[in-house]
């Protein structure tokens, strides 16, 4: 935790002096402020800023010291149960492959029969990736 905050500290001064630097350039290069550039790397280090402000009250209310910054810790010391995945299912390409279809058909322009074609696609890879442990070889 700590070296996220240090690296989100750094990543605003960053940024701010980057804001600085592109405002200056601007006014010398061409006369005036650019004001599009200018905001974003400013909102950009104020989102650094709030996400480094996060993290030090975080560490404040947790009130010790993670396993990450430990220098006597394992790996198996920050190492949680995460759940049960299965690495040869073909479930997610299945369901990836029709969302990507269904956002296909909203996006181009008047096509929204590619996406009630792809709707039932997404349904099936849904039933099939939450049932693929109650059926076939891996049935519990």
């Amino acid at each position: 935790m700590k070296s996220n905050i240090v690296l989100f500290w750094l990543l605003t001064a960053y940024f701010v002096l980057l804001a600085t630097v592109y405002t200056l350039w601007n006014v010398i290069e061409h006369g005036y402020i650019e004001w599009s550039g200018s905001v974003t790397i400013l909102l950009s280090a104020g989102l650094t800023g709030f996400i480094a402000f996060y993290l030090v009250l975080v560490q404040k209310k947790q009130g010790g010291v993670l396993v990450e910054d430990r220098e006597d810790s394992d790996i198996d010391d920050g190492d949680p149960e995460l759940g049960e995945f299965s690495p040869w299912s073909w479930w997610p390409i299945f369901l990836a492959f029709g969302a990507s279809l269904v956002v296909l058909g909203l996006c181009i322009g008047f096509n929204f029969w590619l996406s009630f074609i792809a709707l039932p696609i997404v349904l099936v890879g849904v039933v099939g990736w939450v049932y693929e442990y109650y059926r076939g070889n891996f049935a519990r």
